[in-house]
């Protein structure tokens, strides 16, 4: 089997001749000390978060864990407070979303070297899959330079293969005759709209091969990878990433056991989010992160709201590159029912996808004065209430002797990107 290309990169960028952990960890551990001191140096934020701390006495991996946490919510309050160089160096400015809920949102700042970074991680990353005979969809937001499709478009470049820049699916329609068009081999999309393109071509009868599909933006359901297999007869590349790691995060290979993670860039943890400390690899936690060369917005102990495990051991494809075993979703993006009950759209995304019917669907939990009901729009031909109903009823979290809720599936168009973001959310009115 072939080993990840990222492990290449990551020991050109250590100066070994292959990735091996002692090397790979003590170039992260020198990174780090530098990022600690410049962020403390530079930044106001940090300046103050870190009053304590001694750069020179984090002599060890080990000893991040007892820096301070940085929280979303420090970022929403004072973004300008994280910066660590002038305004004049900043390229790219991206405004988030808090957990695409209410509450104040994020300004995250890149100078052209941190862009340029992300660049040089799409373009190992996806020669994974990708070679210059291919043909790549992107259906990423992609207008704005800058933007992650810009930056893919980019690193795909260097690739020499061709780049067909689409964005996200607002026309279905187009976006299979583009497909077809342009003899797309391999498609980057965000999860549900690209499982809801293949689902409809099968439905339609409409053929096309394609060898690799990268799914990224959004938890990826279960039945993701059976999905883009039977319909274009693709490989699933799972790849994670979020504003705040400089979008690249960690990317599977061909071994498809995790995605590898980009640690000439980015230091991950994982931690007990209630009590907050260090949990053991192959354990589930919160994804932290601490980034080890942004220059514009240096983050150290990030919290990202994401469960997730991490794996240290040898890939089957032979690289010694940590792994991200799994991301399962947001902590805090399912919604608590009065009943005493929790639904969350990861949840919802595994049961409704396994349902070969399914084209899309969104959710709300309404509260009325007839009492609180959970609200499905599903999209399917054919529409089966009774089973549709069956497969929302199996995603709600009933604890033992609670009543369970009213649940109402009916059938309609469920565009999410309605939602403004471009991550499932469950609608509370």
């Amino acid at each position: 089997m072939t080993i990840t290309p990222l492990d290449r990169h990551i020991a050109a960028v250590t100066g070994t001749t292959r990735a091996e952990r002692d090397a790979i960890e003590a170039y992260q551990l020198s990174r780090l000390r530098g990022t600690v001191t410049r962020a403390k140096r530079s930044g106001r934020f940090y300046r103050r978060h870190f009053t304590d701390v001694d750069p020179a006495a984090i002599d060890s991996l080990e000893k991040l864990s007892l820096l301070p946490f940085t929280l979303p919510s420090d970022i929403a309050a004072a973004p300008y407070d994280f910066l660590c160089v002038s305004p004049r160096d900043v390229s790219r400015i991206v405004t988030v979303s808090t957990s695409g809920t209410t509450g104040r949102p994020k300004r995250v700042f890149f100078s052209p070297e941190d862009q340029e970074r992300t660049v040089d991680f799409f373009h190992h990353g996806m020669s994974t899959f990708t070679s210059p005979e291919d043909t790549v969809m992107i259906g990423m937001p992609g207008k704005t330079p800058g933007s992650v499709g810009d930056l893919l478009a980019q690193g795909l470049s260097r690739l020499g293969c061709r780049v067909v820049p689409y964005g996200p699916i607002m026309d279905f329609d187009d976006a299979i005759a583009t497909l077809r068009r342009e003899g797309v081999t391999v498609l980057v999309g965000i999860p549900c709209q690209a499982l809801s393109l293949a689902r409809r071509m099968m439905q339609r009868g409409i053929r096309h091969t394609m060898h690799s599909v990268l799914l990224s933006a959004d938890y990826i359901p279960a039945p993701a990878a059976s999905i883009v297999h039977e319909a274009w007869g693709a490989g699933l590349y799972p790849h994670f990433g979020m504003t705040e790691t400089g979008y690249g995060g960690a990317v599977a290979c061909r071994a498809h056991a995790g995605m590898h993670i980009r640690e000439a860039d980015l230091l991950f943890e994982i931690i007990d989010p209630l009590s907050q400390t260090p949990l053991k690899d192959g354990e589930t936690g919160e994804l932290v992160v601490t980034t080890l060369t942004r220059k514009a917005m240096p983050l150290i102990r990030y919290r990202t709201g994401d469960l997730a495990r991490i794996t240290s051991q040898t890939c089957p494809c032979g690289s010694m590159v940590r792994r991200l075993e799994r991301v399962f979703g947001r902590i805090h993006s399912g919604v608590s029912l009065r009943s005493g009950g929790h639904v969350s759209p990861h949840g919802l995304d595994d049961a409704l996808w396994a349902d070969p019917s399914v084209l899309s669907w969104s959710a709300a939990v309404e509260h009325t004065p007839e009492g609180e009901s959970l609200c499905v729009t599903v999209e399917a031909e054919p529409f089966d209430e009774v089973r549709l109903l069956d497969a929302v009823k199996r995603a709600v979290v009933i604890p033992q002797d609670s009543p369970p809720p009213r649940i109402v599936v009916t059938h309609g168009r469920a565009d999410f990107l309605t939602t403004g973001t471009l991550k499932r959310t469950i609608a509370v009115r």
